[in-house]
């Protein structure tokens, strides 16, 4: 079984920009005009990243989109290569393509 090794973006959030800055989910929110609950959710882990929310949140931090969904991709790649068992998928082996 493989080891997950990705973070999820509300931990990144909340380690790298929310603490760092004094900042809380609350204020995070008021300035990106979202329901505090978004930010307080997404840092709890309790839901992903939504395109809508990176979109804010590159803004905001000066960041791009992209850093925001790549993380939440990474995360989403990670968990899926731990539930799932592919071990019967045989490889194929006609020319690359």
């Amino acid at each position: 079984m493989k080891m997950m090794n990705a973070a999820h973006p509300g931990e990144i959030l909340q380690s790298e920009f929310i603490e760092p800055y004094g900042l809380s989910s609350g204020r995070v929110a008021k300035a990106l005009s979202l329901p505090r609950t978004r930010i307080e959710r997404l840092v709890k882990e309790e839901t992903g990243m939504t395109t809508d929310t990176a979109v804010r949140l590159a803004k905001f931090f000066r960041t791009s989109p992209m850093f925001w969904m790549n993380l939440q991709t990474q995360f989403d790649l990670a968990k899926t290569e731990c539930e799932i068992d592919v071990s019967s998928i045989p490889r194929y082996e006609g020319a690359a393509a």
